[in-house]
């Protein structure tokens, strides 16, 4: 099946217009949203997080933890191929940025301090996500995701 974000190309100029100035800060000049003043940081809702540029699907809920940071916080990506991983040395201590493969939109860090079963922690801005409801994958044009939610249990 082809990937429908591989051809992907952003428009500098309407990005500007189309995203709020936090979510272009954030993902075109790697920002970082305040903790715990952010639209995600505490979403209990079922769902998965796709990039607000691109739509790439990045996390879902079942993956999502409280890692006591203020952002969202996920232990793994839905699947690997739609991230990419740099480093990063803007401050004094390298970090691993984390990015979406297509847009190539910043989307935050991770760390290796979270749980189980992959011990990392995907600390991620809300300003460069957009939530997809569980109820909603299908509509969305992401039903393949759905099975995500299969042994799902209500929160």
């Amino acid at each position: 099946m082809a990937n429908p974000y591989e051809n992907f190309k952003k428009d500098p100029e309407s990005l500007k217009t189309d995203l709020t100035t936090l979510q272009y800060e954030v993902t075109q000049k790697a920002g970082t949203e305040p903790p715990f003043q952010n639209e995600y940081w505490n979403n209990k809702a079922s769902g998965i997080y796709v990039d607000i540029v691109s739509g790439e699907p990045l996390f879902a809920s079942v993956h999502k933890f409280d890692s006591g940071t203020g952002w969202p916080s996920f232990y793994r990506p839905i699947d690997e191929q739609y991230v990419q991983l740099r480093n990063d040395y803007e401050l004094w201590v390298p970090r691993t940025e984390v990015r979406s493969r297509y847009a190539d939109s910043h989307l935050g860090h991770v760390f290796n301090d979270g749980p189980l079963p992959t011990g990392m922690r995907y600390c991620i801005n809300s300003a460069a996500l957009k939530f997809i409801k569980k109820e909603d994958l299908h509509a969305m044009g992401y039903g393949e995701l759905a099975s995500l939610f299969e042994n799902e249990t209500e929160k």
